[in-house]
């Protein structure tokens, strides 16, 4: 696994992260909250002037963007920014926890969350016009990429029929979503606003693989509607884009058994095959 050995060098040499405010859409008391972003260009000096590039907006899962430390990004937006960096596209990580006081959602239940997908996709919907207004970058080429929350945030700021995802004036080219819960969307007759990629574990007893598949199938085919993809991995499970072992998070009140907690771990193989199908269809839809 010689790629994984260079994401952990590159992410250990990158320059450091351009700390930056970004405007959510009103809230419910009619005012943007200013929430952090983590803001990394994919070239430096005259070089990052000369052309505009592509941007790709990381929306974290429910355990936030930052790692142990605080006010410090997690390992896989570490690796996953460094990644697309590697690529020649700007990354920009979305905090959405930390400006409202909170440090992970995971142990929640979901009926009790302060932020939902509602205060998840007004943030979204904010900070694809802060990438969409940046000079260095090609309103015309944005990208969302999100796991597990974040991945159903995906869902819910790419969803055609949402009022405030039409009346948005910067608007994504394409979006990925790794195991995301799909539920909320295939009951609400989702259809994709931009070409998405749904990449699941076929185990996962969290997020289930099945509702996204279901989904993916119960889009309309007809004008206006963007293609749906997913690539579903045997025998992975939740968070399998990882080097973690596998464990039993019993104190995660959600899932397909809740209860009886949830399993989170990586898995090589399904890691390296979602890796490549992320880069292969971002360089299809950002070309």
């Amino acid at each position: 696994m010689s790629w994984l050995l260079a994401l952990s060098a590159g992410a250990l040499a990158s320059d450091a992260a351009h700390r930056v405010q970004i405007a959510s859409l009103p809230q419910q008391d009619g005012k943007p909250l200013a929430l952090s972003g983590y803001w990394f260009p994919a070239a430096n000096g005259a070089e990052a002037q000369a052309q505009t590039r592509p941007a790709v907006l990381l929306l974290h899962g429910c355990g936030g963007a930052l790692g142990r430390q605080a006010d410090q990004l997690s390992e896989r937006m570490h690796s996953y920014r460094t990644l697309l960096n590697q690529e020649g596209w700007h990354v920009l990580v979305l905090d959405s926890l930390s400006p409202r006081g909170e440090r992970e959602l995971c142990t929640q239940r979901i009926g009790s969350r302060q932020v939902t997908m509602r205060e998840r996709r007004r943030d979204t919907l904010g900070a694809l016009q802060w990438l969409a207004a940046r000079a260095e970058v090609d309103p015309a080429r944005l990208a969302l990429l999100g796991w597990s929350n974040g991945g159903s945030t995906v869902l819910a700021s790419t969803a055609a029929d949402h009022e405030e995802v039409q009346a948005n004036p910067a608007k994504p080219r394409a979006a990925v979503a790794f195991y995301p819960g799909c539920e909320a969307e295939l009951k609400r007759g989702y259809r994709a606003q931009a070409p998405l990629l749904m990449l699941l574990g076929a185990a996962d007893d969290w997020t289930p693989a099945k509702p996204c598949e279901q989904l993916a199938a119960a889009v309309p085919k007809q004008l206006g509607t963007a293609a749906i993809q997913f690539q579903s991995y045997a025998g992975a499970y939740h968070g399998f884009d990882s080097a973690a072992p596998m464990r039993l998070r019993r104190e995660v009140p959600n899932g397909v058994n809740p209860g009886a907690g949830v399993h989170v771990g990586g898995n090589a193989q399904a890691w390296a095959a979602s890796r490549e199908a992320l880069l292969g269809f971002l360089r299809e839809q950002l070309k």
